[in-house]
Protein backbone atom coordinates (compact mmCIF):
# COMPACT_ATOMS: atom_id res chain seq x y z
CA UNK A 1 0.00 0.00 0.00
CA UNK A 2 1.35 3.65 -0.94
CA UNK A 3 2.65 5.68 2.01
CA UNK A 4 1.78 8.85 0.28
CA UNK A 5 -1.41 10.46 2.33
CA UNK A 6 -3.42 13.53 1.45
CA UNK A 7 -5.75 14.75 3.97
CA UNK A 8 -7.63 18.17 2.74
CA UNK A 9 -8.66 19.81 6.06
CA UNK A 10 -12.04 21.53 6.70
CA UNK A 11 -13.46 23.27 10.02
CA UNK A 12 -15.85 20.34 10.99
CA UNK A 13 -13.70 17.49 9.59
CA UNK A 14 -10.95 15.94 7.34
CA UNK A 15 -10.46 13.99 4.31
CA UNK A 16 -7.72 11.02 3.87
CA UNK A 17 -7.07 9.51 0.69
CA UNK A 18 -4.17 7.65 -0.38
CA UNK A 19 -1.69 7.70 -3.80
CA UNK A 20 -2.91 5.26 -5.43
CA UNK A 21 -5.82 4.17 -3.45
CA UNK A 22 -9.28 4.65 -4.87
CA UNK A 23 -11.66 5.95 -2.79
CA UNK A 24 -11.39 7.96 0.81
CA UNK A 25 -11.99 8.59 3.80
CA UNK A 26 -13.79 11.10 6.15
CA UNK A 27 -12.96 12.11 10.11
CA UNK A 28 -14.71 14.55 12.08
CA UNK A 29 -12.10 17.31 13.16
CA UNK A 30 -11.71 16.93 16.84
CA UNK A 31 -9.85 15.04 19.72
CA UNK A 32 -11.31 11.51 18.79
CA UNK A 33 -11.38 12.15 14.84
CA UNK A 34 -7.48 12.43 15.34
CA UNK A 35 -7.25 9.23 17.74
CA UNK A 36 -9.30 7.55 15.25
CA UNK A 37 -7.18 8.47 12.27
CA UNK A 38 -3.97 7.33 13.69
CA UNK A 39 -5.17 4.39 15.22
CA UNK A 40 -6.34 3.20 11.51
CA UNK A 41 -3.05 4.32 10.22
CA UNK A 42 -1.14 2.03 12.92
CA UNK A 43 -3.60 -0.81 12.04
CA UNK A 44 -2.70 -0.44 8.33
CA UNK A 45 0.81 -1.14 8.93
CA UNK A 46 1.97 2.35 9.87
CA UNK A 47 3.80 2.92 6.71
CA UNK A 48 3.04 6.51 6.48
CA UNK A 49 6.43 7.91 4.28
CA UNK A 50 4.63 11.04 3.84
CA UNK A 51 1.39 12.97 5.23
CA UNK A 52 0.34 15.99 3.33
CA UNK A 53 -1.85 18.89 4.33
CA UNK A 54 -2.51 22.64 3.53
CA UNK A 55 -2.75 25.33 5.69
CA UNK A 56 -6.28 26.49 6.21
CA UNK A 57 -5.56 29.41 8.65
CA UNK A 58 -5.54 27.49 11.75
CA UNK A 59 -8.20 24.38 10.91
CA UNK A 60 -4.98 21.90 10.32
CA UNK A 61 -3.00 22.60 13.61
CA UNK A 62 -4.51 20.16 15.90
CA UNK A 63 -4.66 17.35 13.74
CA UNK A 64 -0.97 18.18 12.77
CA UNK A 65 0.28 18.07 16.33
CA UNK A 66 -1.99 15.00 16.98
CA UNK A 67 0.22 13.55 14.16
CA UNK A 68 3.60 14.96 15.17
CA UNK A 69 3.01 13.87 18.18
CA UNK A 70 2.49 10.13 16.78
CA UNK A 71 5.57 10.44 15.55
CA UNK A 72 4.03 10.66 11.98
CA UNK A 73 5.82 12.06 9.15
CA UNK A 74 3.62 15.29 8.38
CA UNK A 75 4.49 17.70 6.42
CA UNK A 76 2.18 21.46 6.23
CA UNK A 77 2.68 23.58 2.68
CA UNK A 78 0.79 26.00 0.71
CA UNK A 79 -1.59 25.88 -0.94
CA UNK A 80 -0.84 27.59 -3.87
CA UNK A 81 1.39 24.84 -4.46
CA UNK A 82 -0.78 22.39 -4.29
CA UNK A 83 -3.13 24.31 -7.05
CA UNK A 84 -0.34 25.14 -9.19
CA UNK A 85 0.77 21.02 -9.33
CA UNK A 86 -3.69 20.35 -10.10
CA UNK A 87 -3.71 22.61 -12.50
CA UNK A 88 -0.22 21.08 -13.79
CA UNK A 89 -1.78 17.31 -13.76
CA UNK A 90 -5.41 18.67 -15.67
CA UNK A 91 -7.09 18.54 -12.49
CA UNK A 92 -9.74 21.55 -12.46
CA UNK A 93 -12.41 20.17 -10.39
CA UNK A 94 -12.06 20.57 -6.96
CA UNK A 95 -13.91 18.62 -4.03
CA UNK A 96 -12.89 17.52 -0.30
CA UNK A 97 -12.19 13.85 -1.96
CA UNK A 98 -9.96 15.28 -5.01
CA UNK A 99 -8.57 17.69 -3.30
CA UNK A 100 -7.35 14.92 -0.60
CA UNK A 101 -5.98 12.62 -3.53
CA UNK A 102 -4.23 15.66 -5.29
CA UNK A 103 -2.83 15.98 -1.53
CA UNK A 104 -1.65 12.38 -1.76
CA UNK A 105 -0.36 12.68 -5.21
CA UNK A 106 1.37 16.02 -4.78
CA UNK A 107 3.26 13.87 -1.79
CA UNK A 108 4.40 11.17 -4.05
CA UNK A 109 5.64 13.27 -6.51
CA UNK A 110 6.58 16.25 -5.29
CA UNK A 111 7.88 14.05 -1.70
CA UNK A 112 8.15 17.77 0.33
CA UNK A 113 11.11 18.11 2.60
CA UNK A 114 9.67 16.80 6.42
CA UNK A 115 10.57 19.79 9.13
CA UNK A 116 10.22 19.73 12.66
CA UNK A 117 7.09 20.94 13.54
CA UNK A 118 7.02 23.98 15.71
CA UNK A 119 7.23 23.78 19.03
CA UNK A 120 4.21 24.94 21.46
CA UNK A 121 6.04 28.27 22.23
CA UNK A 122 6.95 28.49 19.21
CA UNK A 123 3.65 28.72 17.57
CA UNK A 124 2.31 31.40 20.59
CA UNK A 125 4.75 33.32 19.07
CA UNK A 126 3.62 33.35 15.45
CA UNK A 127 0.26 33.66 16.54
CA UNK A 128 1.31 36.70 18.67
CA UNK A 129 3.28 37.96 15.60
CA UNK A 130 0.07 37.91 13.43
CA UNK A 131 -1.93 39.54 15.55
CA UNK A 132 0.09 42.00 15.93
CA UNK A 133 0.38 42.81 12.06
CA UNK A 134 -3.30 42.67 12.19
CA UNK A 135 -3.79 45.17 14.59
CA UNK A 136 -1.46 47.43 13.05
CA UNK A 137 -2.91 47.20 9.45
CA UNK A 138 -6.37 48.22 11.32
CA UNK A 139 -4.61 51.01 13.51
CA UNK A 140 -3.26 52.43 9.58
CA UNK A 141 -6.92 51.94 7.72
CA UNK A 142 -8.47 53.76 11.21
CA UNK A 143 -6.37 56.94 10.94
CA UNK A 144 -7.00 56.92 7.40
CA UNK A 145 -10.57 57.00 7.71
CA UNK A 146 -10.15 59.55 10.12
CA UNK A 147 -8.61 61.50 7.56
CA UNK A 148 -11.00 61.53 5.10
CA UNK A 149 -13.85 61.89 7.83
CA UNK A 150 -13.65 65.85 7.41
CA UNK A 151 -16.80 68.53 7.71
CA UNK A 152 -18.54 69.84 10.57
CA UNK A 153 -21.10 67.23 9.99
CA UNK A 154 -18.88 64.55 10.53
CA UNK A 155 -18.29 64.95 14.17
CA UNK A 156 -19.74 62.14 15.55
CA UNK A 157 -18.15 59.86 13.41
CA UNK A 158 -14.59 61.28 14.21
CA UNK A 159 -15.11 61.05 18.10
CA UNK A 160 -15.29 57.14 17.00
CA UNK A 161 -13.04 56.69 14.84
CA UNK A 162 -10.69 58.27 17.30
CA UNK A 163 -11.89 56.20 20.09
CA UNK A 164 -11.36 53.09 18.15
CA UNK A 165 -7.80 54.46 17.70
CA UNK A 166 -6.80 54.66 21.00
CA UNK A 167 -8.31 51.12 21.89
CA UNK A 168 -6.08 49.67 19.16
CA UNK A 169 -3.31 51.93 20.28
CA UNK A 170 -3.74 50.16 23.71
CA UNK A 171 -4.22 46.72 22.60
CA UNK A 172 -0.72 47.08 20.56
CA UNK A 173 0.85 48.11 23.88
CA UNK A 174 -0.43 45.27 26.14
CA UNK A 175 0.43 42.80 22.92
CA UNK A 176 4.41 44.39 22.19
CA UNK A 177 4.60 43.66 26.07
CA UNK A 178 3.24 39.72 25.68
CA UNK A 179 5.73 39.87 22.53
CA UNK A 180 8.68 40.70 24.80
CA UNK A 181 7.79 37.97 28.00
CA UNK A 182 7.34 35.94 25.03
CA UNK A 183 10.89 36.04 24.00
CA UNK A 184 12.27 35.93 27.59
CA UNK A 185 10.57 32.69 28.16
CA UNK A 186 13.64 30.60 27.30
CA UNK A 187 17.47 31.34 27.42
CA UNK A 188 17.71 30.69 23.83
CA UNK A 189 15.49 33.29 22.55
CA UNK A 190 16.95 35.86 24.67
CA UNK A 191 20.52 34.95 22.89
CA UNK A 192 19.37 34.70 19.77
CA UNK A 193 17.23 38.09 19.71
CA UNK A 194 20.32 40.11 21.43
CA UNK A 195 22.91 38.50 18.71
CA UNK A 196 20.22 39.85 16.49
CA UNK A 197 19.35 42.95 17.46
CA UNK A 198 23.63 43.23 17.76
CA UNK A 199 23.80 44.27 13.93
CA UNK A 200 23.44 48.24 13.29
CA UNK A 201 19.63 48.15 11.79
CA UNK A 202 18.21 45.08 12.83
CA UNK A 203 15.60 46.26 15.72
CA UNK A 204 13.08 44.18 17.99
CA UNK A 205 10.39 44.17 15.27
CA UNK A 206 12.87 42.35 12.56
CA UNK A 207 13.97 40.02 15.46
CA UNK A 208 10.51 38.94 16.59
CA UNK A 209 9.85 37.64 12.78
CA UNK A 210 12.90 36.36 11.79
CA UNK A 211 12.77 34.01 15.30
CA UNK A 212 9.22 33.58 14.85
CA UNK A 213 9.24 33.07 11.45
CA UNK A 214 12.33 31.51 10.33
CA UNK A 215 12.91 29.27 12.83
CA UNK A 216 15.60 27.60 10.86
CA UNK A 217 17.95 30.55 10.87
CA UNK A 218 21.40 29.21 11.76
CA UNK A 219 20.92 25.79 11.27
CA UNK A 220 20.96 25.63 7.47
CA UNK A 221 23.34 27.31 4.65
CA UNK A 222 23.38 30.91 4.05
CA UNK A 223 22.04 29.71 0.49
CA UNK A 224 19.22 27.74 1.93
CA UNK A 225 18.03 30.47 3.97
CA UNK A 226 17.74 32.81 1.24
CA UNK A 227 15.84 30.22 -0.49
CA UNK A 228 13.53 30.03 2.15
CA UNK A 229 12.75 33.66 2.39
CA UNK A 230 12.89 34.40 -1.12
CA UNK A 231 15.80 36.00 -1.51
CA UNK A 232 17.30 34.01 -4.73
CA UNK A 233 17.38 34.80 -7.62
CA UNK A 234 15.70 32.47 -10.17
CA UNK A 235 17.16 32.46 -13.45
CA UNK A 236 14.75 33.69 -16.93
CA UNK A 237 16.98 31.50 -19.93
CA UNK A 238 15.88 30.39 -23.14
CA UNK A 239 18.32 29.43 -26.52
CA UNK A 240 20.47 32.17 -26.63
CA UNK A 241 18.04 34.70 -24.75
CA UNK A 242 19.20 35.59 -21.14
CA UNK A 243 16.83 37.42 -18.61
CA UNK A 244 17.09 38.97 -15.88
CA UNK A 245 17.11 37.40 -12.63
CA UNK A 246 14.39 37.78 -10.48
CA UNK A 247 13.04 36.91 -6.57
CA UNK A 248 10.01 34.75 -6.05
CA UNK A 249 8.00 32.93 -3.58
CA UNK A 250 9.26 32.63 -0.08
CA UNK A 251 8.11 33.74 2.93
CA UNK A 252 6.72 37.41 1.76
CA UNK A 253 6.04 38.97 5.37
CA UNK A 254 9.66 38.08 6.50
CA UNK A 255 11.10 39.91 2.93
CA UNK A 256 8.98 43.01 4.02
CA UNK A 257 10.63 43.34 7.83
CA UNK A 258 14.20 42.69 6.05
CA UNK A 259 13.21 45.64 3.11
CA UNK A 260 12.68 48.19 6.20
CA UNK A 261 15.68 46.84 7.94
CA UNK A 262 17.66 47.03 5.25
CA UNK A 263 16.75 50.75 4.19
CA UNK A 264 17.32 51.76 8.03
CA UNK A 265 20.68 49.82 8.17
CA UNK A 266 21.30 51.98 4.93
CA UNK A 267 21.64 54.57 6.96
CA UNK A 268 23.42 53.32 10.21
CA UNK A 269 25.11 50.20 9.26
CA UNK A 270 28.61 52.05 7.20
CA UNK A 271 29.44 48.24 5.84
CA UNK A 272 26.19 47.65 4.49
CA UNK A 273 26.35 50.97 3.19
CA UNK A 274 29.47 49.98 1.49
CA UNK A 275 27.81 46.90 0.30
CA UNK A 276 25.42 49.09 -1.48
CA UNK A 277 27.55 52.11 -2.88
CA UNK A 278 29.53 49.08 -4.61
CA UNK A 279 26.57 47.61 -6.17
CA UNK A 280 25.03 51.01 -7.70
CA UNK A 281 28.91 51.91 -8.88
CA UNK A 282 28.67 48.07 -10.73
CA UNK A 283 25.78 49.37 -12.66
CA UNK A 284 23.06 47.79 -10.38
CA UNK A 285 19.61 49.67 -10.41
CA UNK A 286 18.93 50.65 -6.77
CA UNK A 287 16.15 48.44 -6.56
CA UNK A 288 18.40 44.98 -7.17
CA UNK A 289 21.14 46.44 -4.99
CA UNK A 290 19.01 46.95 -1.77
CA UNK A 291 17.35 43.59 -2.71
CA UNK A 292 21.28 42.02 -2.89
CA UNK A 293 21.88 44.17 0.23
CA UNK A 294 18.78 41.84 2.03
CA UNK A 295 20.35 38.43 0.76
CA UNK A 296 23.76 39.69 2.56
CA UNK A 297 22.04 40.89 5.68
CA UNK A 298 20.02 37.68 6.16
CA UNK A 299 23.20 35.69 5.48
CA UNK A 300 25.07 36.95 7.69
CA UNK A 301 22.09 36.85 10.43
CA UNK A 302 22.55 32.85 9.35
CA UNK A 303 26.12 33.14 9.88
CA UNK A 304 25.82 34.71 13.65
CA UNK A 305 22.95 32.78 14.86
CA UNK A 306 25.03 29.27 13.71
CA UNK A 307 28.18 30.54 15.24
CA UNK A 308 26.71 32.49 18.31
CA UNK A 309 28.64 35.64 17.27
CA UNK A 310 27.88 39.19 17.66
CA UNK A 311 27.95 41.54 15.23
CA UNK A 312 31.32 42.32 14.24
CA UNK A 313 31.90 45.32 11.41
CA UNK A 314 35.47 44.82 10.98
CA UNK A 315 35.58 41.19 10.69
CA UNK A 316 32.23 41.09 9.01
CA UNK A 317 33.25 39.95 5.00
CA UNK A 318 31.55 42.39 2.15
CA UNK A 319 31.33 39.29 0.43
CA UNK A 320 28.33 37.32 3.04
Amino acid sequence: MSGFIGIDVAQADFVVAREGVAGSRSYPNTEGGHRDLIKDLSREGGNAERIVLESTGGYERKLVAALGGAGLPVVVINPRQVRDFARGTGQLAKTDQIDAHVLADFAAKIRPEIRPLPSEDQQELREFLTRYEQLMQMLVAEKSRLLQAEGQSRHALRKKIKNHIKFLEREITLLDSDLDDTLKKTEVWRESDDLLQSVPGIGKGTSRVLLGLVPELGTVTGAEVAKLVGLAPFNRDSGKFRGSRHIAGGRGRVRAVLYMATLAALRCNPVVKAWYQRLLAAGKPKKVAIVACMRKILVVLNQMMKTKTRWQAHTTPATA
